[in-house]
């Protein structure tokens, strides 16, 4: 169960999803690969005399093909003992170790060969003998000792998927979560709303404040609580607790009609956001951070404001961002190409927005092993319920997101926009991070593959900013974020050499990296701190006459159904 948990906690926002796999580009690659193996005759004997070798070995108990160590689909005692079972799980192992041998040895290119991989491993991974009744031992011995009731209630979370979930394997038992009492229930109020967003004030929790405070910029995708799941993984009660005045946006969930909504419209909201916490606060300076495709909205915040020449942005935080990325960095980054993005753009324009179950689709496909099939077992072979864990809650939960804002990621992602010093125009100006002078802290994760860790690291050659700090956390992509302090298995890196000369690459950076035990929030809070000004008394009231109360957080927005 806790493989589960681990797994689907780290698919949230990618590029991959946004674009879709086209047909023309599938059907493309399974072309290509009939195409080049028609034209070596010689090359489909060879390895189909390796794959008859194989079967005559499983045939005779000869053969030692066994599962991979970190494959636990075999882990089942059966798998070994029973040679029926033995046998049918080799014969899958041989097909799959044919497939790959003989992908490696056709003649295509990289990025064709990447293409291939992909696509067979899908096809592979549903072939799987784990994903039927009649081919999972664990699956047979549950139905047997509990009378046949695994079957039954396996049905029954099947029909409460087609019509509850859209017909998606369910990844979280969302029943024992209710934002504002078990999820979110960090004190405050919405001090602003307008039509795309409710600006958030918590109440502190100390005596004394910080006089610069700290707006959090969440991602458009999926919602705002991930930053404050239960009071021991908020992000913001340690922000409170250590004296940081604690400001976050909530963005509203676009319909179809608010598919216009783009990159200057959220920018827009931003310094609005900004604005606010200035005049309730009495800041000159607003601290900002902001993760993944918050990221980027903050980034080109950070290069709009540059060129108006505003200097209310302070430090700035950025986690689990690229704004540098390169196809390689991309899952499934082989199967986009020019004519999935311009078809991307047209399908989204079409329908206004695109729909948060889509994008949730589109994340569980790139790996179905990991969030399709391990969930069929679990939910339906063997009739348990999916985890209830707080992450895959608010992963659950996911929101629409506006074509326009997509056709402008797109765009971000086509142009490079970020690594160009004035060559690339949007929101009103030329994109040039090489203006932004504020101090910079950059999180990435070692296992993260949304936004790989080296890509995250080249962010910190964009910015004009001569104080830049780069941390880099053990762990995915969320879990990197929400890694509070009390984790004995928790640790991060450090450059030994200070952090106001990084090095140029990634690889150097970290041949230059110490590690540390522990969460690395208290390192970002003391860095934090040191650019948040003097402490002064603690305000005793939310917001202030031009801005009053409204709601209780989490606030409305965050409450109406996706």
């Amino acid at each position: 169960m806790a493989r589960l948990e681990d797994e689907a906690a780290q698919h949230t926002s990618a590029l991959g999803p946004l674009v879709g796999l086209t047909r023309e580009d599938i059907f493309g690659a399974i072309a290509v690969m009939l195409r080049e193996t028609a034209s070596d005759p010689q090359r489909v004997m060879k390895h189909s005399q390796a794959m008859g070798e194989d079967m005559i070995k499983i045939m005779t108990g000869q053969s030692d093909l066994a599962p991979h160590p970190k494959d636990k689909r075999f882990q089942d005692p059966a798998w070994q003992y029973n040679p029926f079972m033995r046998a049918g799980m080799q014969y899958y192992l041989a097909v799959q170790k044919g497939a790959s041998h003989w992908l490696e040895d056709l003649e295509l290119d990289e990025l064709e060969k990447d293409r291939a991989r992909f696509i067979s491993n899908i096809v592979i991974d549903g072939l799987a003998p784990t994903n039927t009744l009649v081919g999972n031992p664990s699956a047979q011995k549950m139905a047997i000792t509990s009378g046949g009731l695994s079957l039954i209630k396996g049905l029954k979370n099947a029909y409460d998927d087609m019509v509850n979930n859209k017909g998606m394997v369910s990844q979280v038992d969302k029943k024992p979560f209710k934002l504002g009492e078990n999820i979110a229930t960090s004190k405050g109020s919405v001090v602003l709303r307008t039509e795309m967003m409710e600006l958030i004030q918590y109440a502190p929790t100390t005596d004394e404040v910080y006089e610069i405070p700290q707006l959090t910029i969440p991602p458009q995708i999926n919602k705002m609580y991930i930053n404050d799941l239960s009071p021991e993984k908020s992000v913001v009660k340690y922000q409170l607790d250590n004296g940081i005045q604690t400001f976050v946006i909530s963005w509203k969930n676009p319909s179809k009609e608010q598919g216009v909504w783009d990159m200057a419209d959220y920018v827009r909201s931003c310094r609005e956001a900004m604005e606010a916490v200035s005049k309730i606060t009495g800041s000159k300076k607003v601290n900002v951070s902001a993760g993944c495709s918050g990221g980027q909205t903050a980034s080109m915040l950070a290069s709009k404001m540059a060129s108006d020449e505003d200097d209310l942005l302070g430090a700035l935080t950025l986690m689990v961002c690229v704004l540098h990325p390169k196809q390689n960095d991309i899952e499934a980054g082989s199967l986009i190409s020019e004519n999935g993005l311009a078809l991307a753009k047209r399908r989204a324009a079409k329908k206004g927005v695109i729909k948060g179950d889509d994008l949730a689709r589109g994340f569980a496909w790139l790996r179905p092993n990991d969030l399709i099939w391990n969930y069929v077992i679990n939910n339906y072979l063997l009739g348990q319920d999916p985890p209830a864990f707080d992450v895959l809650f608010w992963n659950a939960d996911a929101t629409n997101l506006s074509a326009s804002l997509m056709g402008d990621f797109l765009t971000i992602f086509e142009t490079l926009a970020f690594t160009k010093k004035g060559e690339v125009e949007m929101v009103d100006h030329k994109i040039d991070l090489s203006k932004v002078t504020s101090d910079l802290f950059v999180l990435g994760g070692v296992t993260d593959h949304i936004t790989p860790w080296k890509a995250t690291y080249r962010s910190t050659r964009l910015f004009g900013s001569k104080d830049v700090t780069y941390v880099l956390s053990h762990s995915g992509h969320m879990q990197a974020i929400l890694n509070p302090p009390g984790n004995p298995k928790a640790k991060y890196y450090v450059h030994k050499d200070g952090q106001t000369t990084l090095p140029k690459t990634a690889d150097e950076w970290l041949n230059g990296a110490e590690e540390v035990g522990g969460s690395w929030w208290p390192y970002w809070m003391e860095w934090l701190q040191a650019r948040a000004g003097e402490k002064k008394k603690a305000p005793a009231k939310l917001g202030n006459k031009n801005y009053t109360p409204l709601d209780p957080a989490p606030g409305l927005y965050v409450m109406e159904p996706c």
